[in-house]
C-alpha cells in the first residue's frame, strides 16, 4: 500500500489533499520561510498553481504570506503555529507508514552501513 493512501485518513482529519499536504510538507520550519519562487522549484509548478494551493493553505489558517527580508518584493510562505502543528501530525503519519518503519533498529543501521559503502563505492 503506498503512503498516500495510508496517509488519507489523516488529509482528510485536516481537510487537505495531496497537493496541499505536499505544499506544506515542502516548508521546512527549521529553515527560513521560503520565497514563492522557491516553492514553484520544490513543487515543479507553475506560479498559478501555487498561488492555488497557498490561497487553500492560507484559508484553513496554516500559512500565511510574508515579505522577504532579502527582497521587500517578494512574498514568503510562513507555517502558522496550526500550519506547524498541522505539518508535524502528517509528518509523523507519513514516517510511521513509510516501508522503512518495519525495521528494527538494527536493521537500519545495517542498511544504512550497506548503502553507505554502495554509494562510496560507486
Amino acid at each position: 500500500m503506498r503512503t498516500t493512501d495510508q496517509l488519507g485518513p489523516a488529509l482528510a482529519r485536516h481537510q487537505l489533499t495531496p497537493a496541499t499536504f505536499q505544499a506544506l510538507w515542502v516548508i521546512d520550519p527549521a529553515e527560513p520561510p521560503p520565497s514563492m519562487k522557491v516553492m514553484t522549484e520544490r513543487l515543479y509548478c507553475n506560479a498559478p498553481n501555487l498561488t492555488f494551493l497557498t490561497n487553500q493553505l492560507a484559508d484553513r489558517g496554516l500559512v500565511q504570506r510574508g515579505v522577504d527580508p532579502a527582497d521587500r518584493r517578494a512574498r514568503v510562505l510562513v507555517l502558522t503555529d496550526k500550519g506547524r502543528d498541522v505539518r508535524a501530525d502528517l509528518v509523523r503519519v507519513a514516517v510511521e507508514n513509510t516501508p522503512l518503519a518495519a525495521l528494527s533498529a538494527e536493521e537500519l543501521r545495517q542498511l544504512t552501513a550497506l548503502l553507505t559503502r554502495a554509494v562510496r563505492s560507486a
